[in-house]
């Protein structure tokens, strides 16, 4: 069995690099090939976005169909989170890793040569588990290699999420631009798939952080139950039906009022990839818990505005609001896990991603569902639908100010917020 496959403990070793069964890797060849996997993970949000108009057309598709199409993605994302997170340890971040090359690899080829709903949507699934594969191994790997800097890292690290769209985003609308269909688009995906295979091929992987912390199974899943762990699980599930939901229909919707709604997403992702960079600062000044706040008051401000919006200079306004408000809420999130809640290991983190897109699953065939509705009631008028279930979507956020307020009202009440030592 190739030794990339072994998960070994993490031995002494000089500053920035990982020592595992006697083989030295620099942390920065595992967070690069991290970056890129998650830059594949993107593209295929991006793209899969872009081409929704086209699939429509050329299979004879309803937005509630397409709703399905992209939602799988989501649901695959995370079975394979729940099989990845509690197995982490003992099937080893690299055989998560290589589930995830090869899913993308067949999900790709599957879409490229799709005859009909059944195709595509067995396509779309089989990237949908890559995804998630890729999140379940990544972030616990991140957060070994650099145990003092989870926040900050897992930030960087999910930098690439945006920044894979904003690439992904380019691509489409220049393929676009040179009448080049959906196959062309989802080939784009192969090249960086086959990098960030070639960047942990043979590798030896760490254990994760619990594991060498010597907490065992049964502690790390009784750690999933403690009430501010639930109560995050079900925050999750709202703030990644704001951000994803409306991310992966803002194309189609905004191409209805004559905007390039790709090259909109393109803005939005590229703004959240800046923000995520710097992260840093922003949760020195403000604090996890106040940072989620923030997010939460902008993200319904910048729906809000997208709803009412009319003309380029309201949409992109509306749109960079809303890009500062989702900026941070996922990494943040996995982030105030993996500080306040240590022992829950890989399977917090992926119960975290996985409840994530769990519900964008049906965050997803919801808005296409709402889309369709306000698309009649307005007697035909697309963009006003669109406007319609932006507004409606808008008020997600609204519960989460109440519960990321009081949780950091809370921290300040007891001195500031505190990551916990995992000993």
């Amino acid at each position: 069995m190739a030794p990339g496959l072994w998960t070994l403990p993490l031995e002494p070793s000089r500053p920035g690099r990982a020592t595992v069964g006697g083989v030295t890797t620099p942390r920065s060849r595992f967070f690069l090939a991290s970056c890129i996997a998650l830059v594949v993970t993107a593209m295929s949000f991006a793209i899969r976005g872009d081409i929704m108009g086209e699939l429509e057309t050329s299979f004879s598709l309803s937005n509630e169909q397409l709703g399905w199409i992209a939602g799988t993605a989501f649901w695959g994302f995370t079975v394979a989170m729940v099989i990845g997170g509690p197995l982490c340890d003992v099937l080893g971040m690299g055989r998560l890793l290589a589930f995830a090359f090869l899913g993308h690899l067949a999900g790709i080829g599957l879409t490229i040569f799709a005859t009909g709903f059944a195709t595509l949507y067995a396509g779309t699934l089989l990237i949908g588990l890559a995804n998630g594969f890729v999140e379940a191994a990544c972030n616990p790997l991140i957060a070994t290699i650099y145990p003092d800097e989870k926040t900050k890292k897992l930030n960087q690290f999910h930098v690439w999420f945006p920044g894979g769209i904003v690439i992904g985003g380019l691509i489409a609308w220049l393929l676009t631009q040179g009448e080049l269909g959906f196959q062309a688009k989802m080939a784009t995906m192969l090249l960086p798939t086959l990098v960030y295979g070639g960047l942990f091929l043979g590798k030896r992987f760490p254990q994760t952080e619990r594991a060498a912390s010597g907490v065992s199974m049964g502690e790390m899943f009784a750690e999933c139950l403690r009430p501010l762990f639930l109560l995050l699980l079900v925050c999750m599930a709202f703030t990644a039906s704001t951000e994803l939901g409306p991310n992966q229909w803002i194309p189609k919707m905004l191409e209805a009022t004559g905007l390039s709604g790709i090259l909109v997403l393109v803005w939005i992702t590229g703004l959240m990839a800046v923000g995520r960079q710097f992260a840093g600062p922003v949760v020195h000044r403000l604090s996890p818990t106040g940072m989620l706040t923030f997010s939460a008051v902008f993200s319904a401000l910048g729906l809000f505005l997208l709803s009412r919006a009319s003309g380029d200079l309201m949409t992109y306004a509306g749109a960079t609001v809303f890009a500062v408000g989702v900026c941070y809420f996922w990494p943040t999130m996995l982030g105030v896990v993996s500080e306040r809640l240590p022992r829950t290991g890989a399977l917090g983190l992926s119960a975290m991603g996985g409840m994530g897109m769990l519900a964008t699953s049906f965050t997803l065939p919801l808005m296409g569902r709402w889309y369709d509705d306000n698309i009649a009631a307005a007697g035909g008028d697309q963009a006003a639908g669109g406007a319609a279930t932006l507004a409606t979507v808008a008020w997600i956020p609204v519960g989460l100010i109440v519960v990321f307020g009081l949780l950091y009202l809370n921290d300040r009440r007891r001195g500031g917020y505190r990551a916990e030592s995992i000993a």
